[in-house]
């Protein structure tokens, strides 16, 4: 970062680190011992599709990947026109949703797609509130999100949340980052 970014107020991003999704399932036993949160088996990958024949390419193989496992993985588009690929499987494979999910991270970000990431989702649930742990990609952190209705959330779950796991993810310290994904896949 320069003189004149320092000066404009800007802030240069911090680069997306995919592995830190591999520290989920560890916060995950901490959520479950702790709060009573468990994992549904549900995670996405969120995305802004882009222009071009370059991302139709990779889109179809992504799709043909997803496909290969006999339909666990589905594709939706939201109103805001974000791509998400949700993968589903059991409660008790939170490893093998994490690396699938990584995968398929890993694959836009190697095919020059990375700009476009927008978080990944992974849902628990205390069996009758749910909550999504989103890893933000641009801000290269996690934070909790505990929807309460169509356009209401829970910020004190949230933040107990964050007290209960912070040590075990890399939590975004600026709460104003913490958006809102209602309608979320999986949640």
């Amino acid at each position: 970062m320069g003189l004149l970014d320092i000066l404009l107020g800007r802030s240069k991003a911090v680069p997306p680190n995919l592995d830190q999704l591999f520290s989920l399932p560890s916060a995950a036993i901490t959520l479950e011992t702790a709060a009573g949160y468990r994992p549904t088996g549900s995670g996405s990958v969120c995305f802004k599709a882009a222009e071009g024949g370059g991302f139709s390419t990779l889109r179809d193989e992504v799709d043909k990947l997803l496909a290969l496992d006999n339909g666990k993985f589905t594709s939706t588009t939201d109103s805001y026109g974000f791509t998400w690929l949700v993968r589903e499987t059991t409660p008790d494979d939170l490893e093998g949703l994490v690396t699938d999910l990584h995968g398929v991270n890993t694959s836009l970000v190697d095919a020059g797609f990375g700009a476009a990431l927008l978080c990944t989702l992974v849902s628990f649930t205390n069996g009758g509130q749910s909550l999504g742990l989103v890893y933000l990609y641009k801000r290269g952190a996690w934070y909790p999100f505990v929807p309460v209705g169509a356009d209401r959330r829970d910020n004190a779950t949230e933040l107990q949340i964050k007290s209960t796991i912070g040590a075990d993810l890399n939590f975004e310290p600026d709460l104003a980052r913490w958006f809102p994904v209602y309608g979320a896949p999986g949640l």
